[in-house]
């Protein structure tokens, strides 16, 4: 879904402040934050334009930033206007290079499952991945040139290949949480809660009130806590 326009970005780069913290979790927060600067985390987005593949790149710079983190972000290319395959990335953490170059992928971000299949070159033994299990027929297909393969078979080669692969209907969410058009919260809400990153939810959540209008915040919320509960160990 549409999202506010962004703030200043220096370089691709951006960088923050870390948050006041109080209680017995600090020192294992500062731990996880000091684990994540020095080495890394990759993340994969990969999607068809018109998902908010780049909203949800968005996001993650935005809640790096929140914690404390660098996050260095690039699209890799994009053909949002014309349907075609968006691609973009965030690398979490004191790395200078913004690229996730092949198997270098700690994250995949996929938000039409032929898509995350088609990057499983970006990955490696270790990824864990997001896939949204809606397709989106290509046109080829469509115009019956060539076939979309089966769901389960795509699913079981990703599961084959990495470390762990949370699969959820993103579109069947977003529609209960009141619009299809959130389904990349979805999405987003279940990589927050598999914690490959050290955000907490309410920094995601206050970044949601951040990154969306007031009139579309509260669909964007339901539709985030909606893949965060899905996915939840």
């Amino acid at each position: 879904m549409r999202a506010r326009a962004p703030g200043k970005i220096f370089n691709g780069r951006i960088r923050g402040s870390a948050p006041k913290r109080h209680g017995k979790t600090e020192e294992t927060v500062e731990r996880r934050h000091e684990e994540a600067r020095r080495r890394g985390v990759r993340l994969f987005f990969t999607g068809v334009g018109g998902q908010g593949t780049l909203v949800a790149t968005r996001l993650v710079g935005e809640a790096a930033l929140a914690e404390g983190l660098s996050a260095s972000m690039s699209e890799i290319h994009g053909m949002a206007q014309r349907g075609g395959v968006v691609e973009s990335s965030v690398v979490v953490g004191d790395i200078r290079a913004p690229i996730v170059a092949e198997a270098q992928a700690d994250v995949l971000v996929a938000f039409e499952p032929l898509e995350a299949l088609r990057a499983l070159n970006r990955c490696h033994a270790q990824t864990k991945a997001v896939v949204s299990t809606s397709p989106i027929v290509p046109f080829t297909v469509a115009a019956g040139q060539g076939t979309y393969p089966n769901l389960d078979d795509v699913l079981r080669e990703l599961k084959d290949k990495l470390a762990a692969v949370v699969a959820l209907d993103a579109e069947a969410l977003a529609r209960e949480a009141g619009s299809v058009r959130a389904a990349n919260m979805v999405v987003m809400g279940a990589v927050a809660a598999m914690d490959v990153l050290p955000i907490a939810k309410a920094t995601w959540d206050a970044c949601l009130r951040k990154l969306f209008p007031p009139k579309l915040y509260d669909l964007n919320q339901r539709a985030f806590d909606a893949g965060f509960a899905h996915a939840r160990p």
